[in-house]
């Protein structure tokens, strides 16, 4: 089971707009005090099943030099709105899971 965490730059809204989809997800304002750094974020989903999901490139830097877990889920897809990222997130539901299971690749970016 694929838990994603969502960044701080992410509306909390989306966890209970993916919860069918990925159960147990969270926001990051769930688990860290605000304003959290990207080192504490990244530290804390390094549970085997937690993906980070972002906009931002900091966490794939801290992945290159610390390995995964965590798993990063990089959106491409610019300033956007909250129903567009969980578009997003939902119509790649199925790679999203696959990628959450290989041990092969740390960073998945979505378009």
């Amino acid at each position: 089971m694929v838990m994603l965490l969502f960044d701080e730059n992410i509306s909390f809204r989306i966890v209970k707009r993916v919860a069918d989809f990925f159960p147990g997800s969270l926001h990051v304002s769930d688990v860290l005090t605000k304003p959290s750094s990207d080192q504490a974020i990244f530290d804390h989903a390094r549970t085997p099943h937690f993906c980070i999901v972002t906009f931002d490139s900091d966490f794939q830097m801290l992945q290159a030099l610390n390995g995964f877990p965590p798993k990063i889920i990089w959106l491409r897809i610019g300033n956007t709105s909250t129903l567009s990222i969980v578009d997003r997130l939902i119509s790649h539901a199925d790679q999203i899971r696959s990628f959450g299971e290989d041990s092969e690749f740390g960073t998945i970016e979505i378009y």
